[in-house]
Parts: structure tokens; sequence; C-alpha cells
């Protein structure tokens, strides 16, 4: 591992997130039931662990009992340059869909390109490159 992996609680829509976070940026994708982890502090067939490998590596859960679900103020996750431009700006768009852009991808005082947004879960992204 080469950067934290940010680590997500979702409340109860781990699976479908995950699947859509696949959609979006391919890699392999690995859940694992709360059945399956042996845990009884949800439903059995809730996510307990699930992990998103590749060019964008995520992993999560659906919050247990005691846990809270996320909730993103202060920060993105960022991706910044981690893919061309037109890999990022598909991202951007998907990851729209059903979500709130804050800021348009669009050219910034200093050169670069970005835009940053709040994905259908929840989640906050900073999406940008350098011009090309």
């Amino acid at each position: 591992m080469s950067a934290p992996t940010p680590y997500l609680l979702f409340p109860g829509n781990a699976a479908e997130a995950f699947a859509d976070y696949r959609a979006v940026f391919g890699g392999e994708l690995q859940l694992h039931s709360y059945d399956e982890m042996g845990r009884h502090d949800g439903p059995a067939d809730a996510i307990a662990h699930g992990e998103l490998r590749g060019v964008v590596d995520i992993a999560g859960a659906d919050a247990g009992a005691d846990d809270d679900a996320v909730q993103m103020g202060g920060m993105f996750l960022s991706l910044l340059g981690t893919a061309d431009p037109g890999t990022l700006t598909r991202w951007f768009d998907a990851l729209a869909a059903d979500g709130r852009v804050i800021t348009p991808l669009e050219t910034r005082p200093w050169g670069d390109v970005d835009g940053t947004l709040v994905d259908r879960y929840g989640i906050r992204w900073l999406i940008g490159f350098p011009p090309e």
C-alpha cells in the first residue's frame, strides 16, 4: 500500500455503494457479510468488510449497531492527477450523478482544472488535473 485507504462506514447500503464505485473506477471487489465474519451486531447479510482495489482503493462496511455512518465535513477524497484528464472527467460526471456538484470541473487561476462534488452516498470528492 502506498497511501492511506479510506475506510467508509455506510448506513446499510455498503453493497450498493461498492458496486457503484466499482462501476466508476473498475478494480477488484471483495465483499464479506456479517454472517461470514461471525458478527452479530447487525443484519447477517450486511457488509462487515468490503474492499475495492485498483486505481482507486476504498475499503468499508455497513455501520454496526454501535458505529456511526460516515459524515464528511472539512475534507474530500482527492483524486488530483490520479489518471488522465478524460478518465478523471468521466469519474467526476459518474460520481456527480444523483449527487451534488459543489464546484464544476473548470480551469482555476493557477492553470489546473479541478472540481468538487458530493456523491449520492455523501462522500466528498476533489477531482482535477493539470492542463493538457
